[in-house]
């Protein structure tokens, strides 16, 4: 019952602003919800990902935290909801990628007429070179190795967030350059795959 107390005092003096209060929220429930999320996700980089969104929004919407009747029900729900979008998000990003390797088999056979393959490996290698050392690793351990963002981003000791802004940056870089290649234009933007 003192506990409780002590929790609804500390969303109370949270809602009104005391940074001390909510950090105190913060390290009451971090581990509780670091164990929860470890075991649904299976990657630590991932789980703090999710606990540093869940209180960067309740930080955010401090105001509404008088309001809310079990916090911890609601900050598992947070993080629960959190983690089922970052699973949807990830699985429809491995659907769209399964689909472009698909065109990318059909679009590299139909095109070989017009460049080839040896021409096309050199204008992407060229292209890879102009890219920061960062970019041009995460996008050959992604591309050319196959390796998945949560694995390159074990591999490299990142978040797969930072892995995934790594390979946006990388892509969105490579379409210019070889947008900018006429000659190279029509098979290479199909041996790439371009994130939205």
């Amino acid at each position: 019952m003192e506990s409780a107390y002590k929790e609804k005092e500390l969303l109370q003096r949270a809602s009104a602003g005391d940074e001390a209060a909510f950090a105190a929220l913060f390290r009451l429930y971090r581990h509780k919800l670091y164990g929860f999320l470890l075991r649904a996700t299976g990657s630590p980089e991932t789980t703090e990902d999710v606990i540093q969104d869940v209180f960067l929004k309740l930080w955010k919407d401090r105001e509404n935290l008088l309001h809310i009747e079990q916090f911890g029900g609601y900050v598992y729900r947070m993080a629960q909801n959190r983690v089922i979008n970052s699973l949807k998000r990830m699985a429809k990003e491995t659907l769209i990628l399964e689909e472009l390797g698909k065109a990318q088999v059909q679009a590299v056979s139909s095109a070989e007429e017009q460049l080839s393959e040896k021409e096309a490996q050199h204008h992407l290698h060229t292209a890879l070179d102009k890219l920061t050392p960062k970019q041009k690793l995460v996008f050959t351990l992604s591309r050319e190795q196959g390796l998945k963002h949560d694995e390159i981003a074990a591999f490299l000791n990142i978040s797969p967030s930072t892995v995934n802004n790594h390979m946006i940056e990388a892509l969105r870089q490579l379409r210019q350059q070889l947008t900018a290649s006429p000659e190279a234009c029509t098979l290479l933007l199909f041996m790439l795959v371009f994130l939205p």
